[in-house]
């Protein structure tokens, strides 16, 4: 029990990385709708400003996959909680620093950079600790985190706009929205010095004593013993096969097929109805200003139902399932949605569109992507294939998060047939696709070891 309870709790701490994901993406939603009045903005400047930290997130998983080889798992988290704070502090823009949209953009950067190394190694960490009957349900906590970061900030950006008057929000309420992740940003810092080093990391290194005693503080100590061994064999394996070409035929293609499946959860449309809610609520929906921050806390709601949801079931029914059954869900939400828009019969089936695809997105993409990237790479190029992977994520983020706002303004003012419903059909287009390219090319890994995986692309 006492191994239970140690795991779960260092399986939090790393999750936390998740949260402050979450938190620091998620407060440019509320904070966006009024500092873009403070600054002014056209839709391709407030496109730069929400889609800039995302650049931040490709530089940073980009430097992951080196900074995890060379300090480990743990130490590149704690970097990556340092520069959560500084963006935290820095976004607020404090009074004796010059104001300006440039200095806004660079914190966020910096804030985009805490994510995407931490977005590579808090399930990486998580995925060489569990057991492999638990790994699903526990790398699951990472996106939980996400959520409940999302969830969180919605519920601050709430109070904290629900008691100033709009004019207040427009001069200072959006500096408090992005001063209140200090908190989590510093209890994250905090909390990482008390989980241990990764035990298969601990083995590359060639620290044997130091990976068994982790694996059997967390394990116990016969099954520790088997998998130490376990690893051992596998990097022996790999050292025989010598240096790793990434470029050779096998190793491409496993990097290949989680880069897309990575690519492909960005190209749902998630973060354009995470990123653009108050917009999509005030413009699209029809909702008044007094009601925008609690339809988004009402979407955040559903984002952590769901996810709760996926935690159960990912290790009984699998990955796969749950993939298949989340897109057909994502896609009946974004076509009511978009037909809803089209039509300009705007009204509570436009609103159910947007939960049906929010909860089914939760209960599919959202996890299972981190699950299956955290597990399906073997040893001796998990850190570098993974950090591709995050990588060309963020860079598909970056490309909806810049595209949205631009597309539907345009739609707007050229008074288009598709009245500012096409970004979802293109959506639901991608959602086809990722039902077609799981069942041809993403193994289903539920209850196997990650050595077991590795053998499965071997084979």
């Amino acid at each position: 029990m006492n191994n239970i309870r140690f795991l779960i709790l260092i399986t939090s701490i790393a999750a936390l990385g998740g949260l402050l994901f979450g938190y620091d993406t998620g407060v440019i939603n509320g904070a966006q709708f009024y500092l873009t009045k403070y600054f002014q903005l056209d839709a391709a400047t407030k496109g730069w400003v929400v889609g800039s930290a995302l650049l931040g997130c490709l530089l940073g998983a980009v430097i992951a996959g080196p900074l995890s080889i060379k300090l480990g798992r743990k130490s590149s988290l704690i970097i990556s909680a340092i520069l959560f704070s500084l963006s935290a502090w820095g976004s607020g823009l404090p009074s004796f620093l010059e104001e300006s949209v440039t200095l806004l953009v660079v914190f966020r950067i910096i804030g985009g950079l805490g994510i995407g190394i931490a977005s590579m190694n808090a399930p990486m960490y998580i995925a060489e600790i569990a057991p492999a009957d638990k790994r699903g349900k526990l790398v699951t906590y990472y996106q939980l985190a996400i959520v409940i970061g999302f969830f969180a900030v919605f519920l601050v950006t709430y109070f904290i706009g629900n008691k100033l008057t709009e004019l207040q929000n427009v001069e200072f309420g959006w500096r408090q929205m992005f001063w209140s992740e200090l908190i989590p940003s510093g209890l994250f810092l905090i909390a990482l010095f008390l989980v241990p080093k990764s035990p298969r990391w601990l083995l590359l290194k060639n620290k044997d004593i130091e990976a068994l005693a982790v694996l059997t503080k967390i394990h116990g100590e016969e099954n520790a013993k088997r998998e130490v061994e376990e690893i051992k064999n596998s990097l022996v394996k790999e050292i025989k096969k010598g240096k790793v070409n990434y470029f050779s035929k096998n190793i491409l293609i496993i990097i290949i097929i989680g880069s897309v499946f990575s690519l492909l959860q960005q190209f749902t449309g998630i973060n354009a109805v995470l990123y653009y809610g108050a917009d999509i609520f005030e413009k699209s929906l029809g909702f008044g200003k007094g009601d925008i921050l609690k339809q988004q806390v009402l979407l955040a709601f559903v984002n952590l139902v769901f996810t709760l949801v996926a935690m159960v079931t990912v290790d009984k029914l699998g990955r796969k399932p749950l993939v298949y059954i989340g897109s057909g869900g994502m896609l009946v939400g974004f076509l009511l949605l978009g037909f809803t828009i089209q039509q300009q019969a705007i009204g509570i089936l436009s609103l159910l569109g947007v939960l049906i695809f929010i909860g089914s997105f939760a209960l599919s993409m959202g996890p299972v992507v981190w699950v299956v990237l955290s597990e399906m790479f073997p040893n001796r190029i998990r850190s570098v294939a993974m950090s591709v992977a995050v990588a060309v994520q963020w860079a598909g983020n970056y490309v909806v998060s810049q595209s949205f706002p631009m597309v539907t303004a345009s739609e707007a003012n050229n008074n288009s047939f598709w009245n500012g419903s096409m970004p979802y059909f293109i959506f639901s287009f991608f959602i086809l696709i990722i039902i077609v390219f799981t069942y041809k090319f993403i193994p289903e890994t539920k209850g196997k070891s990650l050595e077991e995986i590795e053998s499965i692309w071997n084979n």
